[in-house]
Formats: structure tokens, C-alpha cells, sequence
């Protein structure tokens, strides 16, 4: 069944130059029925905003600062969000933030048994990272833009390397566990179920964090996996197996 997905933007958090990469990511999970980004859009640093809007219809919901030094978008998205929860309109939300203040209600929206998908840049702090069933760097959005050829350059280049992930061995620990987890009595596991567990056991696992745009070819990358193809009961794809050396 596909998700109906609630996206609500922070855009006193979120950089405008990441939004059509963002949406095209979130379609892969879903579809979007809600969109709304909230900010002060009295403010002239929001501005820029004004032509992405347009072009992903989404919807602006105007929140004025009311005291200085508290944010009173967070407490408007949070309201929002408990509003659609209620109307059983959606069965996800994606939350676009990299703010911590998020934790509370991402973790209220997954005990109500919806699907929840966090979308920040590598800033984000770790609790509201693991209070998402996933959360995706915007940071890997950028780059998968920036290999395509039309746009490429040295700069470009550059950016790309400087944003990878080296594979640590604390990485292939964590991969080396959930092969044995699953595992039967040869050792062997299916890797879409491998996926699936990292998923679980780290939210922001993501190939892309290092530079592969699949598990496969991370997992070959290490030289500590051994990778089986075998044939599908129906012929026409194969299944991938893995298991540790």
C-alpha cells in the first residue's frame, strides 16, 4: 500500500536550494497529499523561497515571531501535525528539519503507528535521527544532482568527495551483526533483508552516505562480504545473498 505522506518544512532550517531534490527523494517513499512549510515569510531572508513554492506547490503557512528567542515555527508545524494526525487523512509524515525540537513529535506520530521519514542536513542531532523510522541526508541529494554529467565540475567535484562517508569499521561491524542476525545455517542472508534491518538498527544508514548509490557495491567495496547471485523462483531477476568471510 503507498504511504500518503504529510510534508511539513521547516523553512527557518532547511536551505531552499535543496527542495526540488527533496521532493523528487520523497516520492520514492510516497505520495505527497500534504505539503506546507512554515517561516516568517515577512522576513527577507525567506524570500528566495517564494519561486521553489511555486514550482512544487507547496504551501506557505505564514508564523510571525512572536518573542524573541523562541521559535515559534517549530510550535506551529507541531500543531499542525497533531491536526492531521487526528484527521486520518495521512499514514506518514516527513519532517523536513534539522532541529532536535522535532524529537518529541516524530516519536508521538510513530507510537500512533504512522510511518515516519526525517529529512536534514548532517547537522541534525542524533535523538531525532533515531526517533524516525528513516531519516535522509539532504546533503546526498545535492550530490546525486551533482554527478549528473550536464552539471558536473571541478567544484562540484570536489563538494562530492568532502561530503562522503568513509566506510569505518564500526560501519562494517554494524553490517558484519545484522548478516549474522539473519543468517542461516550456511551463513548466508538475503540482502534486501540485510537493508531492511540496518534501516531498523540506524535510521540514517543510507549506501549514499558513502558514496554508492546501492547496498550492493558498498558491501562488495569492503572486501569482507562474500556476495551470491541466485536465481528467482520466477526466472526473471536474481537475489542477492551476502555473508561474512
Amino acid at each position: 500500500m503507498e504511504l500518503n505522506l504529510a510534508v511539513l518544512i521547516d523553512g527557518d532550517n532547511i536551505p531552499s536550494s535543496y527542495v526540488k531534490e527533496m521532493m523528487e527523494e520523497i516520492a520514492k517513499y510516497g505520495n505527497p497529499t500534504i505539503k506546507r512549510i512554515y517561516g516568517d515569510w515577512t522576513n527577507p531572508g525567506l524570500s528566495k523561497w517564494k519561486k521553489v513554492l511555486l514550482e512544487n506547490a507547496i504551501t506557505p503557512i505564514q508564523q510571525y515571531g512572536y518573542t524573541t528567542g523562541k521559535n515559534a515555527t517549530d510550535s506551529a508545524m507541531i500543531i499542525d501535525a497533531m491536526d492531521i494526525l487526528y484527521s486520518d487523512k495521512v499514514n506518514g509524515f516527513c519532517l523536513v528539519s534539522s532541529d532536535s525540537d522535532f524529537t518529541r513529535l516524530a516519536t508521538r506520530l510513530r507510537e500512533a503507528g504512522l510511518t515516519v521519514i526525517g529529512i536534514g542536513e548532517k547537522k541534525t542531532p542524533n535523538p531525532f535521527i533515531v526517533a524516525c523510522d528513516k531519516f535522509i541526508y539532504i546533503e546526498i541529494l545535492k550530490q546525486q544532482t551533482d554527478d549528473d554529467p550536464e552539471v558536473k565540475t571541478q567544484k562540484s567535484k570536489t563538494t562530492r568527495r568532502s561530503s562522503v562517508d568513509k566506510i569505518t569499521p564500526k560501519v562494517i561491524r554494524l553490517i558484519s551483526t545484522t548478516i549474522s542476525d539473519l543468517a542461516d545455517d550456511d551463513g548466508w542472508a538475503f540482502l534486501g533483508d540485510v537493508g531492511s534491518l540496518l534501516q531498523k538498527k540506524q535510521p540514517n544508514f543510507d549506501s549514499r552516505n558513502y558514496g554508492f548509490q546501492k547496498l550492493t557495491p558498498l558491501i562488495n567495496s569492503t572486501k569482507k562480504f562474500e556476495i551470491e547471485r541466485r536465481e528467482s523462483s520466477k526466472g526473471r531477476f536474481k537475489l542477492i545473498y551476502v555473508r561474512n568471510k
